[in-house]
């Protein structure tokens, strides 16, 4: 894998990497009592049909980011998608682990819990074990869910319960001052890696389809609308959604994505995957094509190649979205975003209370006093 400087010199020339505001962000730190502002094109009101809007989803705590955090549209984006779903706020929870994504429940007037490192997926999975009616979300970065949290991340998604997994992706440890993390990039100067970090990252698609998500997809913070669509397919899939968020960390690794998020190189370097149509990017002017299993990318505007040449992509094909998904490492390929798998199978939760329900109708209900006094116990005179 090459690192960022070789790709700027063979890519589009980037914008500088400067402190710039997310949409959704603050232009001065927040006062208390004050929410981040609305990412653009979104109005304050035409909320859904639940009746509520999103002052219904925020709450009174001060929202504790730096100013500039890509953190803030995708809080934003998340309280305006909740009003248009068809769930009762009451059933709405938010589980994160630790890391400066995981003060998302504290911004989030529902219920939630901030629990320990890496282990969301778990508190997650008790959760939904015990109450599968309730809507589920949960909230990691790339330190949490990557590194101290994979193994709870890998088996919460073979296991396929029903919730949406965010996982906000900004190839640093932010919360503890910039240490290089599982996503960070070969050659990364950081306080834990002054002399480059030699470690090869994940590639967090590639994790998820790996570990047999039955969906997976990611979006960027700079793209609230993208984000917002990607969230609300998501919610709408019954089982684990997996969706990386690329997300701006402007004081320990700004502009990490620059060249996929902002306006002057975004078009060239930036794959918008949708199912049924073909991959095409840059305006048109180029696609993407298998020469066997490797993809390439084709001229659109000599001649040679035409959008019927392109892959049309199919999110049902596992396959595929191994190849697209791992369209990762390789320079001069652009950067897929949306949804790259979506399978219907069984939830965990379901095959659970559908197995218990079996036991009973064989074995009858059970007297939980008759089980603890069975047995050998102990008399106490």
């Amino acid at each position: 894998m090459s690192d960022n400087n070789n790709q700027q010199k063979k890519g589009p020339k980037l914008p500088p990497k400067k402190a710039t505001l997310p949409p959704g962000g603050p232009k001065k730190a927040k006062l208390p009592g004050k929410g981040p502002k609305l990412p653009p094109g979104m109005n304050a009101g035409g909320d859904g049909a639940s009746g509520l809007t999103r002052k219904d989803f925020e709450t009174d705590q001060d929202v504790r980011w730096c100013p500039g955090c890509g953190d803030y549209a995708i809080l934003a984006t998340v309280q305006r998608l909740l009003p248009e779903l068809d769930v009762i706020k009451e059933n709405i929870v938010f589980i994160s682990g630790i890391g400066c994504s995981s003060r998302f429940p504290y911004y989030m007037k529902t219920y939630g819990m901030h629990s320990i490192h890496g282990r969301a997926p778990a508190v997650a999975t008790g959760l939904k074990a015990s109450r599968p009616e309730l809507d589920v979300w949960i909230i990691t970065g790339d330190g949490d869910s990557l590194s101290i949290g994979g193994n709870h991340l890998m088996h919460i998604l073979r296991r396929n319960l029903n919730v949406q997994l965010l996982l906000f992706n900004n190839q640093i440890y932010g919360l503890t001052k910039g240490q290089y993390s599982p996503t960070s990039e070969v050659g990364k100067v950081t306080k834990s890696t002054p002399y480059g970090s030699i470690d090869h990252p994940f590639n967090p698609v590639a994790v998820a389809l790996g570990a047999d998500a039955s969906f997976v997809a990611r979006t960027m913070d700079r793209d609230p609308k993208h984000m917002k669509s990607i969230l609300k397919r998501a919610h709408d899939h019954h089982g684990a959604a997996f969706c990386e968020i690329y997300q701006n960390c402007n004081i320990f690794n700004d502009g990490a994505f620059f060249e996929y998020t902002e306006k002057s190189s975004k078009p060239a370097r930036a794959l918008f995957v949708e199912n049924g149509k073909p991959l095409v990017f840059n305006k048109g002017t180029e696609g993407i094509r298998l020469d066997g299993f490797t993809p390439e990318v084709v001229n659109l505007e000599n001649g040679q190649w035409s959008a019927d040449d392109c892959v049309v992509y199919d999110e049902t094909s596992r396959e595929l979205a191994g190849i697209v998904g791992r369209m990762f490492w390789q320079e001069g390929l652009p950067r897929p975003f949306g949804v790259f798998y979506s399978e219907s199978r069984p939830t965990y939760e379901d095959l659970l209370h559908k197995q218990v329900q079996g036991v009973i109708e064989k074995r009858g209900k059970g007297d939980l006093e008759k089980l603890l006094k069975a047995g050998d116990t102990w008399v106490v005179d």
